[in-house]
């Protein structure tokens, strides 16, 4: 059983459903109107902290479920919880000025990397029969 990815998995989620709130509550407050994406900067910055999230769950994800299967649950649950405090530290920092969000991109990057390298060490590892 993977008890703590699927709690990890069910955060991370989660927190995608709040930027896509996000993304509504700023269509309203800045007045942009679907479909548009652009027009204004502070609604920009939050359309993105939910677009940049996206696109790194189908990398996250897999990856975290991988790792877990192959080397640790408890490990890949405490790397996928750090990928979530990078989005989140992301979030505050690009919601406020496009410059700050380094930083998060950075922990969430490098927590990603560590589940897919280990997750890629576990495959070849169980295949090798090692």
């Amino acid at each position: 059983m993977f008890h703590y990815v699927t709690i990890v998995t069910l955060l991370a989620l989660m927190f995608y459903f709040y930027t896509t709130l996000q993304v509504s509550r700023a269509r309203m407050l800045y007045g942009v109107k679907a479909p548009a994406i652009s027009g204004n900067a502070d609604f920009e910055r939050v359309f993105r902290v939910q677009a940049n999230t996206l696109e790194w769950l189908p990398i996250f994800l897999p990856s975290m479920w991988l790792f877990a299967y192959y080397l640790s649950d408890p490990f890949a649950a405490g790397l996928g919880a750090l990928w979530i405090v990078g989005r989140i530290i992301y979030m505050i920092g690009y919601t406020e000025a496009a410059p700050k969000r380094g930083a998060g991109f950075a922990v969430q990057m490098v927590a990603a990397a560590i589940l897919w390298g280990g997750s890629v060490y576990g495959v070849v590892h169980q295949m090798l029969g090692a």
